[in-house]
């Protein structure tokens, strides 16, 4: 991704790119600032999410190679992730200048309405980074411009989806439970990522010139 608001997917067998999605003729070039991968639940799905400088967040569809879903959050987007890359589409954090986070259900998409999502104001600055726990994928991490770490539960609601006024099922967004909540850093933090192997340790670099390790006790309680 980069400022000609073209996504490229590489190989690194091959020298060029193996495929490029790039703005339609005559629509605005947008920065591009962040994209992750996501549904890749067997062999042939795969999706990317990317985000934008103007707010734009849009899902493509790898395999066909289409468009799935676009909207705009409002504010630039610095970081998206799925909540687990290896499994149907189920959740989508994405994070955004002016204190904003948002979290889409991804199960239930309207042809008008799109997916719901739960917003959160967060650090009271730019919220850079979500990272989900890999071993709860409804527990994660926001990392923010003050230099603080904020742990989120998503509470998801009894029913996921509803009937809309044209029959067809519309989502319903879940809520966000602030579990914990601390400043560590007197700079950004500018990257985070938990342990695949024990749950709650994380590593983190911020741009005081720190790297830091810490944990986070009785998750499996939350």
């Amino acid at each position: 991704a980069g400022r000609d608001g073209c996504v490229r997917l590489w190989d690194p067998r091959v020298r060029d790119p193996v495929l490029a999605l790039e703005p339609g003729e005559g629509q605005a070039v947008r920065d591009c600032w962040a994209v992750c991968f996501g549904n890749s639940y067997n062999d042939e799905e795969r999706c990317i999410a990317a985000g934008y400088d103007n707010g734009d967040v849009k899902l493509f569809d790898l395999r066909t190679s289409a468009l799935l879903y676009e909207t705009n959050v409002g504010n630039g987007v610095t970081s998206l992730e799925y909540d687990r890359k290896d499994v149907e589409a189920n959740k989508l954090a994405v994070t955004t200048l002016e204190s904003r986070m948002r979290v889409f259900d991804l199960r239930t998409q309207h042809p008008e309405e799109g997916f719901a999502c739960v917003t959160e104001r967060a650090h009271k600055s730019t919220v850079w980074l979500c990272r989900h726990l890999p071993q709860n994928r409804d527990v994660f991490m926001t990392c923010g411009g003050n230099g603080g770490l904020n742990l989120y539960k998503y509470q998801y609601p009894t029913a996921r989806q509803r009937q809309g006024k044209d029959n067809l099922p519309v989502g319903v967004a879940g809520s966000l439970e602030l579990l914990n909540s601390r400043v560590v850093s007197s700079q950004p933090i500018n990257s985070f990522d938990w342990s695949p192997d024990r749950e709650g340790l994380a590593v983190l670099t911020s741009l005081d010139q720190s790297l830091r390790v810490l944990i986070c006790t009785r998750l499996n309680r939350v």
